[in-house]
């Protein structure tokens, strides 16, 4: 039986709360400003009614829609490209970086892979373009089907929409692991309530309902109204009026994909290959389409009852009304069938314009392993690995593996896809494709590699742990067979190794620094060999001995950063990404503030610029914890919480370290505590022993700023029992404060031994300060602890470390009181004041406060008004400092990943609040100065 037409709106019945919300959104962006919100349901909950609907009465706006389609999932920015398509036609006025970046994501124009964050940003830019001449109003439906490179770009956009006249409206099935979309405004749809589910019903029908039926079919359809609108067309009249109907279990989409399948098994032989055909080929192009039906041999009027039966509509592109009903065609027709239309639609296919979807259909059609179609599918990973699809790579490798007759040539392509779904986050296939390749006939070189995968796989699922001996065995196999591969491994080891740190459960640092210095040497020493040798002689030989090969390693990498020349043979990957052997620890190591600056911003510029979503949270994050301890606290928060918008957005595991410290640094003991107890518990379970002991290290500086000298020795103790890199020294400094104020000074006297040892080998003045406040701290002897104090302020003024010389000063003024020398500790006190205040460390500048009301000053704690009020946001910050050193809006916004109109809206924002009237007077109204150290931020 089949069902009446019924008027649309019958959809939209008991939805006044959704389609309120939709108005609102469509008035946000008539108003000028952006407006962004995901539908989230159940399969036929009405999501793709309420968009129709929105749609219809976007009246003014230009319009532009995509619906995401599964089979065409593993396409890289292939629904990006559909919604984008009606404005390509702007394409040429983007700047240059973003229109290439975007041509050679479409396939417009071949090139190497795109900047990611580039494809954002002009994606970006198009939308805001287009809205300047009227509003611009995009849906997307089925967002859960959209392949990886265009959900992620979405998202990317969603995000940064702000002062654009767009509405985006996104519909997503439930339940969906969609961490992309997690944090965007959203409205669940729910189902309808029985009375209106009960009147949808009767306004369905228009045969007699039988009382019993009718209550069964609205309580099996949980207000799902696609369920109410088409499940009675699986009925007979009799079975709707007579009641002697038996509902079985089937969810709501089976009901309606069944009632889908019925109409089409209705129409004629040729109109049923004509929808298949149309089901098979995802893009919806009607020239494609007949040129496939052509070579089927159907004819054209086999449109006319497919049209008639509402399954499909053809005008300017092909149309199924509803997802299921292009499954219900596809999916329940026999594979042969299947495999034909996809025949057809691959010779339609133009391989010269198109080659990669020709591949795509030759693979679906083909019944048996195939050389010609499994070469045709690795060439086209290759193609979508140039254009960023590391997803799509790894599906069209997965394909060519099970289409590939030749096991020898199937268990390398296995190998190759293995490595492809471990780029692309896809754990589980990585571990089916290995699982393949190792039941092949691998060669020595080939099993070694494999070895060396499933090590990272381990160690990408929990870094620690007995990632350390896995990668050290693979190391070992691949010795005679690849020296270079070898020696890669090697330092992931030691990566491992240092995450692990104290919770490893195989071989420890030092065992695989051992092994390291026994590998062979590189035939071209490159400057990750320098890394690696570097390291392995700081954890073999001690700090002094190895700080001159941690010097040339650092200069080695400055000077590649400043040359541009790190990448052609993959360095520049592990000077970015094998974190911790970054060379940013090694700075600290060295206590080299100025390497710190600059390599932690040359690790932002470089992750931006490479698009690399995965790497750019951990670069932010350095970068963050050098603004930290050069006391810019709101640009050090700008960049975590652009650092946690970028995981969340990518579903990654959020980089918490810098946050820890921070809030510790500010003094936020609630706060502080419930990170760092959240934290330890995270990494505890993924055995990252290293992150334990920054969590120690942070505790360690919260309680010393609150004076609670007890606690904070506990927990630097703790800290140092495990010589973590990078922070060690720092975590030695807290201890020797701690001990030396809590009456332990045999325990500061062995800390500042250690500490002493890295300190006189370094020299710089970042170094020579600490080492001289620690000295000074322990000091029985007033004159030399007084000189002591003196010089640490001296070196610590030539450096960039401003909360470590304010804490001098601090120290300091405490002595001085304490001898009752109150003018001079007034001096020293008031200026740690001045800064901890300023940069909003609460603990810090209380201790300064309690100790100028001792030497009988007044201190005026500072009071919330004005300038509080209208302080500027993290993000105006940014945006008043690139304006003030000339940046246009246009590259001010290619550099947040904003729109221009945004930047401009920012900048009315920052003139009112600053009281200014133009760009040049922010030269004036915000100094350098007081930018640098939050003083408007």
């Amino acid at each position: 039986m089949g069902v009446p037409a019924i008027d649309a709106q019958l959809g939209l019945r008991g939805r006044e709360q959704e389609l309120a919300a939709l108005e609102r959104v469509l008035a946000t962006a008539r108003s000028g400003t952006s407006a962004v919100l995901v539908l989230r349901g159940e399969a036929g909950i009405g999501k793709t009614a309420l968009l129709d609907h929105t749609a219809a009465r976007a009246t003014g706006f230009r319009t532009t829609a995509v619906a995401g389609v599964e089979a065409e999932m593993e396409l890289p920015f292939a629904s990006l490209h559909q919604l984008c398509a009606p404005l390509l036609c702007r394409i040429d006025g983007l700047p240059g970086p973003q229109r290439d970046a975007l041509s050679v994501a479409f396939g417009l124009r071949e090139g190497a892979a795109p900047n990611r964050f580039l494809v954002g940003l002009a994606v970006l830019s198009l939308l805001a373009g287009a809205a300047e001449e009227r509003p611009l109003a995009c849906f997307v439906d089925d967002a859960q089907w959209l392949d990886g490179g265009s959900r992620q770009v979405l998202a990317f956009v969603a995000r940064r929409l702000m002062a654009e006249a767009v509405a985006l409206v996104l519909a997503v099935r439930e339940p969906d692991d969609d961490r992309e979309l997690a944090g965007l405004p959203e409205l669940a749809v729910k189902g309808l309530s029985e009375p209106d589910a009960r009147a949808l019903l009767a306004s369905a029908v228009r045969v007699p309902l039988d009382p019993v039926v009718r209550d069964r079919i609205v309580a099996e359809a949980h207000g799902n109204p696609m369920v109410l609108l088409h499940l009675p067309s699986t009925l007979t009249p009799s079975e709707l009026a007579g009641g002697f109907w038996l509902p079985g279990r089937r969810a709501a989409a089976g009901h309606v994909e069944s009632a889908f399948h019925q109409r089409f098994l209705t129409l004629p032989r040729d109109s049923r290959r004509l929808l298949l055909t149309a089901a098979a080929e995802p893009t919806g192009d009607v020239a494609l389409l007949w040129r496939a039906a052509a070579a089927q041999g159907i004819p054209a009027d086999a449109a006319c009852p497919a049209e008639a039966s509402e399954l499909v509509e053809f005008g300017a592109t092909v149309r199924f009304p509803h997802p299921l009903a292009r499954s219900a065609v596809y999916r329940r027709t026999p594979a042969p069938e299947r495999r034909a239309a996809h025949h057809a639609l691959a010779e339609a296919t133009d391989p010269r314009l198109d080659p990669d979807r020709r591949a795509w259909h030759r693979a679906h059609a083909a019944a048996r392993p195939d050389e010609s179609v499994a070469l045709d599918l690795e060439r086209s990973a290759c193609r979508a690995q140039g254009r960023g699809g590391a997803a799509a790579a790894a599906a069209f490798l997965r394909q060519a593996v099970e289409l590939t007759p030749d096991p020898a040539r199937r268990a390398g392509r296995a190998l190759a896809a293995a490595q492809a779904a471990i780029d692309a986050g896809g754990v589980d296939r990585a571990r089916t494709l290995l699982a393949t390749a190792e039941t092949g006939p691998l060669d020595a070189l080939q099993r070694a590699r494999a070895e060396r995968l499933r090590a990272r796989l381990e160690f990408s699922q929990v870094r620690g742990s007995d990632a350390p001996r896995l990668l050290l065995d693979a190391a070992r196999r691949l010795a005679p067979l690849d020296v270079s591969l070898a020696r890669d491994t090697l330092l992931e080891a030691v990566g491992a190794a240092i995450f692990a740190g104290g919770l490893s459960e195989g071989p420890g640092l030092r065992e695989v620094a051992q092994e390291a210095r026994a590998a062979p040497a590189p035939p071209v020493p490159r400057t990750l060999d320098a890394l690696l040798d570097s390291v392995a002689a700081l954890v073999l030989d001690g700090f002094a001995a190895s700080v001159d090969a941690l010097g040339d390693a650092l200069f080695r990498v400055r000077q590649e950063l400043r040359s541009g020349a790190a990448g052609a043979d993959g360095d520049r990957r592990w000077l970015w990404l094998a974190c911790p052997v970054t060379p940013e620890p090694l700075a600290l190591e060295l206590w080299n503030d100025d390497a710190w600056c600059e390599l932690a911003s040359g690790a932002v510029c470089i992750a931006r610029a490479g698009g690399s979503l995965a790497v750019l949270p951990m670069a932010l994050s350095y970068q963050a914890c050098f603004h930290v301890h050069a006391g810019e606290f709101d640009t050090a928060q700008a960049l975590i919480d652009e650092a946690a918008a970028i995981s969340e957005a990518t579903g990654s595991v959020p980089m918490m370290y810098t946050s820890l410290l921070l809030a510790a640094w500010r003094g936020e003991e609630s706060r502080a505590l419930e990170l760092i107890e959240h934290h330890i518990r995270e990494v505890g379970d993924r055995g990252e022993g290293r992150a334990l002991g920054l969590a120690e290290y942070s505790t360690a500086v919260l309680y010393n700023g609150l004076g609670r000298y007890d606690a904070a020795l506990q927990a630097a103790a703790r800290a140092c029992r495990y010589e973590d890199l990078g922070f060690l020294g720092w975590t030695l400094s807290e201890l020797i404060e701690a001990a030396a104020r809590s009456g332990r000074p045999e325990a500061a006297a062995t800390a500042l031994e250690r500490l002493a040892e890295r300190t006189r080998a370094c020299g710089t003045e970042w170094a020579l300060g600490t080492e001289a406040c620690a000295r000074a701290l322990l000091s029985g002897d007033d004159h030399a602890a007084d000189a002591l104090y003196q010089d640490a302020i001296e070196h610590l003024e030539r450096c960039r470390i401003a909360v470590q010389l304010a804490r001098a000063r601090l120290l300091y003024g405490e002595w001085l009181r304490r001898r009752n020398r109150r003018q001079e500790a007034r001096a020293q006190l008031r200026a740690a004041h001045e800064v901890f205040s300023r940069i909003k460390a609460d603990g810090f500048a209380e201790r300064a406060h309690r100790e100028l009301l001792a030497t009988g000053e007044t201190v005026r704690k500072r009071a919330l008004g004005t300038a509080d009020r209208y302080r500027l946001t993290s993000q105006e910050a940014q945006i008043a400092v690139l304006a003030r050193e000339g940046h246009t809006n246009s590259e001010i916004a290619a550099q947040l990943f904003i729109s221009p109109r945004t930047v401009e809206w920012h900048l009315g924002n920052v003139f009112t609040k600053l009281g200014v009237s133009g760009r040049r007077q922010l030269r004036t109204a915000l100094s350098p100065a007081g930018t640098a150290t939050g003083q408007w931020v």
